[in-house]
């Protein structure tokens, strides 16, 4: 994909970026080149390879899904500006 000064100038001006005129012509230049290579990464044809979150195979690590904390529900409570049967109560912010 071949990109020219007018589509550079619009994307400095998406990426608020100031691009000076003699730099537009390199520019276009390198942004097509990279443009070229995802083209080419495009054609690769990836069907039964699964998605893979890194190159070495493994096995996120998890913890048990239990409650360590927690069960006073009335000493947290205590230190709410305002509680009102079980709940915090807030100042109300949009009318």
């Amino acid at each position: 994909m071949s990109l020219d000064k007018t589509t550079v100038t619009a994307i400095a001006h998406l990426a608020r970026i100031e691009v000076p005129e003699d730099e537009l012509d390199h520019l276009a230049s390198e942004l097509s080149g990279i443009l070229d290579f995802v083209e080419q990464l495009a054609e690769v044809d990836t069907d039964g390879v699964e998605p893979m979150t890194s190159v070495a195979a493994m096995v996120l690590p998890r913890r048990a899904d239990a409650v360590t904390d927690g069960g006073y529900p009335d000493k947290i409570l205590a230190n709410a500006p305002e509680a009102d049967e079980g709940f915090f109560l807030v100042p109300k912010v949009v009318e």
